[in-house]
């Protein structure tokens, strides 16, 4: 991974589900097929119509998770909009402390959404102590219409206690238009200098047809100054400058701005400064009054003392224009819906059902689907399949440096992914293992957005079966990216966790049986939408045939490209297929694990068999062996049945070692002879977490053993990466090698109950370390000290932190 960027936190809570059956209370598993091997033309017509209604409810969001507030349609090429604020009371404030994008400890207490729903919209808290203000943004959306409908944004700004009372803040609202058919134009105001009132754009587009995007006048004190520079500008009032930009610049908001700024100080320097008594900042930061065509407009305002003001986008198609009234409405039962729908669906149970993790909950839920984001552009690729990239020989990852180096990469693309994303600030773009952890929670809240999401990660997969496993599309997510981290390798992989998220929409669908739970059928329309390919199984099923063909072709990519040597190292095993090794090893890391800098065996060397690849090629098993099922594919199933029965074997033949009762890497010594490395901690969970073991496997015992041991992997703060008595504990990087996190995955039986039941109860130790840590911070983090419980790393990360939710509504 860029960076290296793994939360302990989600494999903590893969060993709780791996507990669950054990207590008696894990789902129990439908085995009633809901299949039907020959597709219905009638449900291929209900899977399209459902498909089109759940483009327009999802069509428009926040889709722009990188900035704090920023509003664009799931359409290459598009209206775009974003929010840029900071106080402007000296002349370095606004060079200083202007915010548009999302970004780590520039004197925030906390942000994100408090409640959001991605049908409906919600409500979003920014708390910018450095510029003593808080930002509120409330956005809606109202169906209609045949472009996604009609939204609206309300912008408020609350001074803090200790800011001065008439303290000055600058608001820019920013917009802009791609496309070749298109065009946006600010219609010009009673004023030459200014709009009194509220500022019209007019746009087409052929994606979304004529529209009007309104900035309203709002309410606030807009001052005035008693410096004469009215010639070039209108102080009190609201400017909009219309420009005009190459389409690959305009995403550079900041610069842009600065840039049409400095043209106004220069003028000013040079006709009006007066060095004695300078005009004001708040003044001097103003830009000039200039409105029309083009595909940037920038729509500023200052501000003196609170504020509020609402942006409000109207569809031609959708009928009667909204309005401020509407918005106001529309905010509060957006509220009140959302409220009764998360008590619902998520039910948090004792001691979490206090009103003070209810809110916790609601956050890191509304934070995880807050930013999902949509993203457009050209990815960096090296498809020169050098010999050095199969890594055959001793020394093979510096022949495989060498190969990087000579810098044989190439955008390819434009792609497109609809996706969550770990962290706004950090990470905001798409990628693979993390995003399979991300939908758990997401499924229990909005399963057909689920699948929509998969789905979008699936049609980047190429014809080999390859998909990326950072997407950086496009210019602007690349901004955030190192340029030596940029490059992706279609020979490298990532665990495949959306095989979780499909295999939990099977048992989802089984469960249902064709029946209509009791309730549904009062469901309003965006909470059916959520619910579709369940209430209609058809469509489900539909979904399940259509993305079969590309589950299986990853399956095999894996298989492939990913083999382990069993042959020529004389292992003893049961099958001399199943064996696994992860490409992209160095000395240091094994990026492509997930698990980046966890100890491996050293040096690395191309005999080596991975125990947790094998584990992640038997969730892939399972699952298509379950998604089979339900299409009535029996031969194919046989099949997944053979190769699940090799894999469960293997492990134990390849991977276990009785001396030191876990599961363990595997590689081949100075005398060409079969080792095992035994590096205790998350690696050697993974069969267990996987759900591989038997129910009455005598090996369960020890692995839950060494889960328990305080001098080994548990601590007061949730599950240690490593073990306290590894000798890499805590040392180097420290990613991997000691911090702990949170999680959730599947089901399974556990034969020693009792101990079972005691590590379950202790998921209320994560629980509580990442709420104190939010409630202290106003953050979810990456990471948790398992001395101190203190959140690190990473701040902001509602990816897979977010599945706290799933913990706290266990019974």
């Amino acid at each position: 991974m860029a960076l290296g960027r793994r939360t302990s936190l989600v494999l903590a809570l893969l060993w709780l589900h791996a507990l669950l059956a054990g207590l008696g209370i894990a789902n129990t598993a439908i085995t009633a097929s809901a299949a039907a091997s020959t597709p219905d033309p009638n449900e291929s017509i209900l899977h399209s119509e459902v498909g089109r209604q759940n483009n327009q409810s999802l069509l428009w969001g926040p889709y722009r998770p990188n900035l704090y507030f920023g509003v664009r349609p799931r359409i290459p090429k598009s209206l775009m909009t974003g929010l840029m604020w900071g106080k402007i009371e000296t002349y370095n404030d606004f060079q200083n402390n202007i915010r548009y994008t999302c970004e780590q400890n520039e004197g925030m207490k906390g942000y994100g959404w408090e409640e959001y729903d991605p049908r409906r919209g919600g409500v979003q808290a920014i708390h910018d102590i450095e510029n003593g203000i808080d930002i509120t943004t409330s956005f809606v959306k109202v169906p209609g219409g045949a472009h996604g409908g009609n939204w609206a944004a309300r912008i408020k700004g609350v001074l803090n206690d200790d800011a001065p009372k008439d303290q000055k803040t600058i608001v820019v609202f920013y917009v802009t238009q791609e496309g070749d058919n298109s065009e946006l134009r600010a219609l010009e105001g009673e004023d030459e200098k200014g709009y009194e009132g509220d500022v019209t754009l007019e746009g087409r587009s052929d994606t979304l047809g004529n529209y009007k995007l309104v900035v309203t006048k709002g309410e606030g004190v807009q001052p005035k100054s008693d410096h004469d520079l009215s010639n070039i500008r209108g102080p009190g009032q609201t400017i909009v400058q219309s420009l005009t930009f190459p389409e690959d610049h305009i995403w550079q908001a900041k610069p842009i701005l600065f840039r049409q700024l400095k043209e106004g100080v220069d003028w000013l320097v040079e006709n009006k400064y007066d060095a004695v008594q300078p005009p004001p900042p708040w003044q001097v930061y103003q830009l000039a009054n200039q409105p029309g065509a083009g595909n940037v407009h920038i729509i500023q305002k200052i501000f003196e003392g609170d504020f509020e003001f609402d942006v409000i986008f109207s569809s031609e198609s959708a009928g009667k224009p909204l309005s401020s009234a509407d918005l106001t409405r529309e905010i509060k039962e957006a509220t009140e819906a959302f409220g009764e729908r998360f008590s619902s669906v998520f039910a948090p149970k004792a001691p979490f059902n206090a009103a003070k993790y209810v809110k916790f909950g609601r956050s890191m839920l509304s934070n995880l689907v807050g930013g999902i984001g949509y993203f457009h552009g050209q990815s960096v690729e090296d498809r020169s399949y050098a010999p050095e990239y199969d890594e055959e020989n001793e020394g093979f990852w510096e022949e495989a440096s060498e190969a990087r180096a000579r810098n044989q990469q190439a955008l390819e693309g434009p792609y497109d992914l609809f996706t969550s994303i770990p962290s706004r600030p950090f990470f905001p773009r798409g990628f693979l293992w993390d995003e399979g952890f991300h939908l758990l929670p997401i499924a229990d809240w909005d399963i057909d957005l689920t699948l929509d999401i998969v789905k979008s990660w699936f049609n980047l997969m190429d014809e080999d079966g390859w998909i990326a496993r950072e997407q950086i599309l496009g210019a602007e997510a690349r901004s955030k990216v190192p340029q030596e981290f940029q490059t992706q390798y279609p020979h490298y992989a990532n665990p495949p966790t959306l095989f979780l998220v499909i295999d939990a929409f099977v048992e989802k669908l089984r469960k249902t049986n064709g029946s209509l739970p009791a309730g549904r059928e009062q469901l309003s329309q965006d909470e059916s939408l959520a619910t579709a390919s369940l209430d209609n199984p058809e469509v489900g099923l539909e979904y399940l045939r259509r993305l079969y063909p590309l589950l299986r072709r990853q399956f095999n990519w894996f298989r492939k490209t990913q083999a382990g040597d069993i042959k020529s190292y004389d292992r003893e095993a049961y099958s001399t297929k199943e064996a696994y090794r992860w490409r992209g090893r160095t000395v240091t890391h094994c990026l492509t694990s997930g698990l980046d800098d966890y100890p491996r065996p050293q040096p690395p060397h191309p005999g080596e068999l991975h125990v947790d690849l094998m584990s992640w090629v038997g969730v892939m098993t399972k699952s298509l062996i379950n998604i089979g099922d339900a299409l009535g594919l029996a031969e194919d199933v046989d099949e997944y049945k053979k190769i699940l029965d090799a894999i469960e074997h293997n492990l134990n033949d390849l991977h276990w070692s009785d001396k030191d009762g876990c599961f363990c890497d595997a590689t081949i010594d100075d005398f060409e002879e079969n080792r095992l490395v035994c590096h205790k901690g998350y690696i050697s969970l993974f069969p267990f977490l996987t759900g591989l073991l038997k129910a009455d496997d005598p090996k369960l015992g020890k692995l839950l053993k060494l889960i328990g041991d305080e001098d080994e992997l548990w601590s007061p703060y949730g599950l240690r990466s490593l073990s306290l008595t590894d000798e890499f504990y805590g040392t180097a990087e420290n990613y991997w090698r000691s911090p702990s996190g949170s999680t959730s995955t599947t089901s399974r039986l556990c034969s020693s109950t009792e101990t079972a039941r005691d590590l379950y109860s202790r998921r209320k130790n994560i629980v509580e370390t990442v709420y104190k840590s939010w409630e202290e911070t106003g953050f979810a983090w990456e990471q948790y000290n398992p001395e101190t419980g203190k959140g690190q790393r990473t701040q902001h990360f509602t990816g897979w932190t977010s599945l706290v939710v799933i913990m706290a509504m266990e019974t």
